[in-house]
């Protein structure tokens, strides 16, 4: 597995990022999907990872600059087809590398509360996310769960 920096001009990235989207709007409404799209991803402000396996695209995830000391993942998306091979767990690894040499001081996400969520739930509490309030605008939300990571 291959993970870089992406541009996001590649078509099979594209079509992830459709099928994130589309999963977000199917299951919740529309006040309470924050997932990003592809030309707020391309903000200066926004680091994109991508995995692959020679041409084929397993996963993908961001991490936003809220200011200096505080980002934000986003974006954290497996390939169905590469589903439980750690893929998610490689990309988080990557983003929590670059927030620490940026030397935030801590890395915080929203995500959703329901089952399809649970998967990211014990991913993110396996790499020390506890759960937090609202950040950075968010608002309470009942379909809604944040969570944060300190560095030491």
């Amino acid at each position: 597995m291959d993970i870089a920096i992406d541009d996001l001009t590649r078509p099979q990235v594209h079509a992830l990022l459709s099928a994130h989207l589309e999963a977000m709007h199917a299951g919740s409404p529309a006040c309470s999907v924050h997932a990003l799209p592809l030309e707020s991803l391309r903000g200066p402000d926004v680091t994109v990872w991508t995995a692959w396996e020679e041409d084929a695209l397993l996963g993908i995830g961001a991490i936003k600059e809220l200011d200096p000391t505080h980002g934000e993942v986003k974006s954290m998306r497996t390939a169905s087809t590469a589903l439980g091979r750690g893929v998610a767990t490689a990309i988080l690894g990557e983003i929590l590398r670059a927030a620490r040499d940026r030397g935030y001081a801590r890395v915080s996400l929203e995500t959703g509360t329901d089952e399809p969520f649970w998967p990211a739930h014990r991913l993110y509490e396996r790499h020390g996310f506890v759960d937090c309030s609202p950040f950075a605008g968010y608002g309470p939300d009942p379909l809604s769960r944040f969570m944060t990571l300190e560095f030491e």
